[in-house]
């Protein structure tokens, strides 16, 4: 019997994988949308235990956020590897569009962008032939006889590696594989056995999302659909199947011969709710008459993979509580667009996090003082032992789990009539409404926040000693925490927040440390 692996291989807010081999590694990366620094890179030798390593846009030379809404920013990245130089193409939709970047080792330091000059679109993507010459794919609205928004195109133009331009004509290779076919992207181009191969998404990233392929003897010629289009898709299996909206795949194929695919889907849970995002899975591909199988005898996504012929090689595991006793936080954590770090430090209080209350609040389209972590499991605790005295009623700090700026949870310290209270904030269609309250009679300033998830319905609950906690509120719906209600793209983050709301302030929140736990 084969042995099998858990899946996803990413849990939580980690979509639009992208996947490549070097040798005996294997590397990917995924979309931020709105949050920084863009896009994790992760590393692994057995496609099943992955470690992250860096992130590709840790800069703002590279990652322009300012004002970008929630699900706006850093859209599907492709790595991909060529004679000695890691490419990790991508697009911000609001600042620039399509750009590449490259480093000769992927954990970085990566360049500058080159801004690609062109077609516009999304979704772009690299494939290097035979003869080393290297051709750009993306998505754009059908330039010819356009019927209807979401009518794309998968077009092709050669890239010149030297100039970071591209050059000669462009080719709309296809159009998809559905008839009245919308959103036809994501695509990445292979080459097997002398044909080229084209591997695109179809019909949106929502519930009716698909994989489908096209092949050709020339790349540069239209593509032809395979007959047995889609070749993954989980739409006819219904609202309640426990893997949706599969799609936006990217192949590989191992030192060993074998394919595999990673791809996105979600998993709702309490109804149809995803409030975990879009997820990076893997599932098993094989070759049969000239055509790509995925999963023989299954054709589905599962939640557990046959893995590899691989050696296994297990890492580190992420550690449930970060204690702040480094000079730089771990690769996972997330601001919100780009940071003013002078807001952050490690630095002057020993083992603590001290983040200074900015006027940007959480609600708008700003960067807040935040620093957050993504969901990655259905039911969990989130704890943070925080250090704060407000000394107006500006001014909060706390906890936040954050599906975007207008859907959102605070649960947070305040002052209010010169009293202190501890509050629940909830944050729906933009609209602010305090759940809950108690006075804060500590007097030491000293409180440990805890949420904690039994699916959808969620406790919160304050600690002065770390021993006896006092529940604020349960059985808090978190259905709103998702993009079925929330709408966009992006999964769950939780984190640390603190502001001035629009006040000026010298005050600060120290944070001793964090700790998230699935459960």
């Amino acid at each position: 019997m084969d042995k099998r692996a858990s899946n996803p291989i990413l849990p939580g807010f980690y979509p639009d994988p992208s996947i490549c081999r070097v040798g005996e590694d294997y590397y990917m990366v995924t979309s931020t949308f709105a949050y920084f620094p863009g896009v994790p890179i992760f590393h692994s030798k057995d496609l099943i235990n992955w470690e992250q390593i860096g992130n590709v846009l840790d800069r703002e030379e590279q990652l322009i956020l300012h004002g970008e809404r929630h699900s706006g920013g850093i859209y599907a990245p492709t790595i991909r590897y060529h004679d000695g130089t890691f490419y990790m193409i991508t697009t911000n939709v609001g600042h620039g569009g399509n750009f590449l970047v490259t480093a000769k080792d992927p954990a970085g330091p990566w360049s500058d962008p080159y801004y690609i000059k062109g077609p516009g679109g999304i979704d772009p993507s690299l494939f290097f032939d035979d003869d080393g010459r290297c051709y750009c794919h993306g998505t754009r609205g059908r330039r010819e006889g356009e019927r209807y928004y979401g009518d794309n195109e998968i077009w092709l133009q050669e890239l010149d590696l030297e100039k970071m331009e591209l050059v000669g004509e462009m080719y709309a290779i296809w159009h998809g594989a559905l008839r009245d076919v919308v959103w036809a992207e994501a695509p990445h181009i292979y080459k097997k056995d002398g044909r080229y191969y084209l591997i695109i998404a179809e019909a949106g990233t929502g519930h009716e999302h698909c994989v489908t392929v096209a092949s050709s003897d020339c790349i540069t010629k239209p593509f032809v659909g395979h007959k047995g289009n889609p070749i993954l898709t989980h739409r006819h299996l219904g609202l309640d199947y426990p893997i949706v909206n599969v799609g936006h795949g990217d192949l590989v194929e191992t030192q060993n011969g074998e394919w595999y695919m990673v791809l996105l889907a979600s998993r709702p849970y309490g109804g149809y709710y995803r409030n975990l995002g879009r997820e990076a899975f893997l599932v098993p591909v094989e070759w049969e008459n000239g055509w790509p199988l995925v999963n023989r005898g299954i054709g589905l996504v599962e939640d557990t993979v046959k893995i590899p012929n691989l050696p296994i090689t297990p890492k580190p595991a992420v550690p449930e509580k970060e204690d702040f006793d480094d000079e730089k936080l771990p690769f996972r954590f997330l601001y919100l667009r780009n940071p003013n770090f002078e807001n952050y430090s490690l630095k002057e209080r020993e083992s603590h996090l001290r983040m200074k209350l900015a006027p940007e609040k959480i609600t708008e389209a700003v960067s807040p003082s935040y620093v957050s972590v993504r969901q990655t499991g259905m039911s969990y605790v989130f704890e943070a032992k925080m250090e704060f005295e407000p000394l107006t009623d500006k001014e909060e700090a706390g906890i936040v789990i954050l599906q975007n700026n207008e859907y959102h949870y605070r649960f947070v310290k305040v002052l209010k009539d010169g009293v202190k209270y501890i509050q629940l904030i909830e944050c729906k269609k933009g609209e602010e409404k305090v759940l809950a309250e108690a006075k804060d009679d500590n007097t030491n300033e000293v409180v440990q926040l805890r949420l904690t998830a039994d699916l959808q319905d969620l406790s919160f609950s304050y600690s002065y000693d770390g021993k006896t906690y006092n529940t604020l509120i349960s059985k808090v719906d978190g259905r709103m925490l998702s993009t079925d209600v929330a709408g966009g793209f992006t999964g769950n983050t939780m984190g640390i927040y603190c502001s001035s709301n629009g006040s000026e302030s010298k005050n600060h929140a120290d944070f001793d440390w964090i700790s998230y736990k699935n459960i």
